[in-house]
């Protein structure tokens, strides 16, 4: 039954079949299923006869809704370290799906946000849909992107990752494919038929070939169309210049972005907008994990995780108090604590 096991196992022909199993909770990431999916690729790997590994969400909503922020809520506000323990074994994970030795499937039909962009993103084949949204939306409640999401964001084309990253604005299929985020689309309707011939799949090329064979085109996005300006205004050296050039650009879709972006956590913002252009000079995902590892932390024992949640989660009056109040306020020493080193508690993936 749904939610009584969050993740399910079973293996179709050669197939390992991930579910992400809370389908309540939009198949919200707990602990316990980070460990579970970890497991479960030990056992793929170790599986001579598993030519694939295919995640998928229960329900009909979407992939998965990223970390459970209630619980990182309930932890901060307690004076746990909970949350920290999860992240450490979540990024791990990220690294872990990014290297896996056979084909990583991942069917981001529906919501796929945060967490969710970290189980299926650094797969090797990502499948998105007409029904596909896609997001990293942490600014929004005083996070910043994690799960390897500042490393994807910076290799999008131009400027789209920093708009993404800031914004946390939610892309259909074909903007998930122009900014690197997915491969394939494939029409939902042919989901069940793909996974059947995956199943038959013996080799890498051949899951390769299965996929191609039922791709199609997916219908037109927005972010091409608003290159111009995207990668003018966000050519800007700082968040404060950043929104000057939206408001000033005489493009109403900009502004519109100039309003979204002053309601977001300022120092979420200016430590996102930091992230990602470090990413940019990082030689590899587990250094990006790294960085994204220190950044939470100190996010964890911030004001504005704890607000941004309460405002949005757990109170749901979406009128969060950031502390400081704009971009003006959040000093560049501000930015540049949350990425300090922090010792032995490291994450430490890009010096193994």
């Amino acid at each position: 039954m749904y939610d009584d096991e969050p993740v399910l196992l079973h293996t179709e022909g050669h197939t390992l079949h991930i579910t992400l199993n809370r389908p309540r909770a939009l198949n919200a990431l707990t602990h316990s299923m980070v460990r579970r999916i970890d497991e479960a690729l030990t056992l793929g790997d170790a599986d001579d006869a598993v030519t694939a590994v295919v995640i998928s969400g229960a329900g009909e909503r979407g992939l998965c809704a990223g970390g459970d922020i209630r619980s990182i809520y309930e932890d901060a506000r307690a004076g746990r370290r909970a949350s920290v323990d999860f992240w450490r074994d979540e990024y791990r994970l990220n690294a872990r799906i990014a290297r896996f030795p056979k084909p990583y499937v991942a069917l981001m039909d529906g919501i796929v946000m945060g967490g969710g962009v970290g189980v299926s993103a650094h797969g090797d084949v990502r499948i998105v849909t007409e029904r596909s949204r896609v997001a990293m939306p942490e600014t929004g409640i005083g996070f910043v992107p994690d799960v390897g999401g500042t490393r994807l964001l910076a290799a999008a084309p131009g400027e789209l990752g920093t708009h993404l990253a800031l914004t946390g604005q939610a892309v259909n299929a074909a903007d998930a494919l122009l900014c690197g985020l997915a491969d394939h689309f494939v029409p939902s309707h042919r989901l069940t038929d793909l996974t059947t011939a995956l199943s038959r799949s013996a080799t890498p090329a051949e899951v390769t070939d299965t996929v191609l064979r039922h791709t199609a085109v997916a219908p037109d996005g927005e972010l091409a169309g608003q290159r111009p300006w995207i990668d003018e205004c966000y050519a800007a050296e700082t968040v404060e210049e950043i929104i000057e050039r939206l408001v000033n650009s005489g493009v109403p879709a900009a502004k519109e972005t100039a309003a979204a972006l002053l309601a977001k956590s300022p120092t979420a913002l200016k430590v996102t907008l930091a992230a990602v252009r470090r990413a940019k000079s990082l030689g590899s995902l587990e250094e990006a994990l790294d960085q994204e590892f220190r950044v939470s932390c100190r996010a964890f024992t911030g004001h504005d995780l704890v607000e941004g949640v309460r405002a949005q989660i757990i109170d749901k009056d979406r009128n969060p108090r950031w502390n400081p109040a704009a971009p003006g306020d959040v000093t560049d020493a501000d930015v540049a604590r949350h990425f300090e080193p922090l010792g032995d508690q490291e994450l430490g993936l890009s010096s193994h």
